[in-house]
This record gives structure tokens, sequence and C-alpha cells, in this order.
């Protein structure tokens, strides 16, 4: 069963919580919005933590350290594909014009013999949590929630 981790940023804005989440990359993504964001995240294997993994991942996929802060652990969601999601909140602001996003390579298009290279994630954006309920992968909405509940 596979395994990812990440860290959900947030922070505090007049109309209530925000959260920093990323489009998914690459082409079968491109045109889709709903379900198409999520928090940045990836897989690791058992003999690293699901922590480790966490910041590790948000550095591959943003380009950027991962902020300094008190950590709120949001508990796991498994998503259709039966992948295993962990997560940790984290308040910090982040500008997402900043990223540098790691990439991945695909044959694209399918059966051409052709490799292509793709940003994991093409871009990042604040969401209201409404918003973001709307358009992140339908399992890590629970996250929201969760860090909803946890939040004054």
């Amino acid at each position: 069963m596979k395994r990812s981790a990440g860290l959900l940023l947030f922070h505090h804005t007049d109309d209530g919580l925000a959260v920093l989440l990323g489009h998914m990359g690459g082409p079968f993504f491109a045109r889709r919005d709903a379900g198409a964001w999520t928090i940045p995240k990836g897989e690791y294997e058992p003999d690293e933590s699901a922590w480790a993994a966490a910041r590790r991942e948000f550095e591959e996929e943003l380009g950027l350290p991962p902020p300094d802060g008190e950590a709120l652990a949001l508990g796991e969601v498994r998503q259709t594909n039966g992948k295993i999601v962990t997560a940790w909140a984290i308040e910090a602001d982040l500008d997402p014009a900043t990223i540098a996003p790691g990439t991945f390579r695909m044959e694209w298009p399918p059966r051409s013999g052709r490799l292509q290279e793709f940003p994991e994630l093409d871009r990042v954006a604040w969401f209201a949590l409404d918003r973001g309920r709307e358009v992140i992968v339908k399992a890590q909405a629970a996250f929201l929630d969760r860090l909803a509940e946890h939040s004054p």
C-alpha cells in the first residue's frame, strides 16, 4: 500500500482561514480544477518517517524549505486510489510566486515513445476553506475540516 505525507500551510485572513494548495501538474490535470488541487505531499518508503517525508516533499514540490512553526497533526485519509495520506498543518505565509516546483518525466502523448517533463505542481494558491473544499482531491477535504475544528 502506498503512503504519502504532506504539509498544509494556513493563515488567518479577515474572512477566516486560508489554506495553500497546489494544482497537480501534467497533462491529466491541465484543464481540471475540481479535484485537481492537493496539499504539497509525496510518497515515502517504510524506512522514512511520515513527518520527515512531509518536510522533504514540501521542499521537492515547491522548491522552498518547509516553514518552521508548530505542526498540528491532521491524521490520515485514504484516497480513492487506496493511497494513505498523512498531513500536518503549519501556520505560515508563503508567496505563491516564489515557488520553483520539482518536475517528473512521463511518456506523453501515450505510446508515443516521447518522454516529457512536467512540474509536480504547476501552480499554488491560497484558498478560503469553502473554496478549497470545492477544488481539493475529495478525500483530502477531511484535512480542511480537521484544521477548521482546531482553529479559533
